[in-house]
């Protein structure tokens, strides 16, 4: 089994923030791979499905963002998972917008969400990075990965978000470099 955690800050007034499209993907992936109802569990919400064929729990921490690694480490911890069975989706400043990068362990680049599974568990985890781009300036980061995601991106959002749902099969299979190509190629239909 893989958990597929999304980062996000809980509640409808965070919803279409830049900072949630992570938990957008897992709200896609579920739709598109029929998973099972919403539960509470892991301090966080949870659906189980199928991705192909590998069974995936799907992980939205509702600590906030600060705090998703209590919710992180209590699922792998309940199921007796290691890190090479988490997978983390989260918005990536340093990518140009609607960029999708896969890569293993890292650093955290100032995101609060990494650094608190960082802690909780260490930092050799398969990050899902979605590229939201830079305000350009550092004094204005803050508003902008907590702030909506413009009405003229709304097509592109929607368009990588749809390719990631697609393209999950690859992922699953820890296909990284095809999951990454194909989705890519989907975007520029």
């Amino acid at each position: 089994m893989q958990i597929w955690a999304g980062l996000g800050n809980p509640g409808p007034q965070y919803a279409f923030h830049r900072h949630n499209v992570g938990f957008m993907a897992l709200d896609v992936i579920a739709d598109m791979h029929g998973f099972g109802p919403v539960q509470k569990k892991f301090q966080g919400w949870v659906q189980e499905g199928r991705v192909g064929g590998d069974k995936v729990l799907l992980l939205k921490p509702a600590t906030f963002m600060n705090e998703s690694g209590r919710s992180v480490a209590e699922a792998l911890r309940f199921y007796k998972l290691g890190l090479d069975a988490l997978t983390v989706f989260h918005d990536e400043l340093d990518l140009a917008p609607f960029k999708v990068k896969v890569k293993l362990g890292g650093g955290t680049a100032g995101h609060n969400g990494l650094r608190s599974i960082d802690q909780h568990l260490g930092a050799d985890f398969r990050r899902v990075r979605l590229g939201i781009g830079h305000p350009g300036h550092r004094d204005r980061v803050t508003g902008y990965v907590l702030g909506n995601f413009a009405k003229a991106e709304q097509d592109d959002l929607v368009g990588m978000l749809g390719a990631i749902g697609s393209e999950a099969d690859w992922l699953a299979k820890g296909e990284d470099a095809r999951f990454m190509s194909d989705v890519a190629l989907r975007q520029q239909d």
